[in-house]
């Protein structure tokens, strides 16, 4: 499959994850905490997943196999050897980062949610926006040949 091609499955994804959950931060999380509704934001997460999820796994397969296209395959991850294996891999800390807070949201926070427990919730969620804008921004930095520290 073409590099291109790659790249707008990818961005369509970044699109619709990083969108979502900038709709979610911004809009149906401050309306939650106001109210001290978690359906309310239970109903947007069983909404969102349905494109939210797909999304997430169509930009990792698109991101790793986009990094096989420049030469960084599984060996290179982590080493920060260039500049674009350092965008790939800070891209991949942050997937783990994001998969850590999906595990504990999905098994520790969303069983108990509660009123009492939004505020733990509304940092996942922050957290969880905050590393897919960061992981765009980095993404970015392709274009222009990646990043040197």
């Amino acid at each position: 499959m073409s590099h291109h091609l790659l790249l707008i499955f990818h961005l369509m994804g970044a699109a619709i994850w990083v969108g979502g959950h900038l709709v979610l931060a911004t809009s149906i999380l401050p309306e939650v905490l106001k109210k001290k509704d978690p359906e309310i934001l239970l109903n947007f997460e069983r909404k969102f997943e349905k494109i939210g999820i797909p999304a997430l796994l169509v930009m990792v397969i698109t991101g790793v196999w986009m990094a096989y296209q420049f030469g960084i395959g599984v060996s290179a991850w982590f080493r920060f050897s260039n500049p674009i294996e350092t965008v790939v891999s800070l891209k991949l800390i942050l997937l783990f980062i994001t998969v850590i807070f999906a595990i504990s949201a999905n098994f520790f926070v969303l069983p108990k949610l509660s009123a009492k427990t939004l505020p733990l919730m509304a940092f996942h969620i922050i957290s969880v926006t905050f590393i897919g804008v960061l992981m765009l921004i980095l993404g970015s930095f392709v274009r222009y040949g990646g990043i040197s520290f």
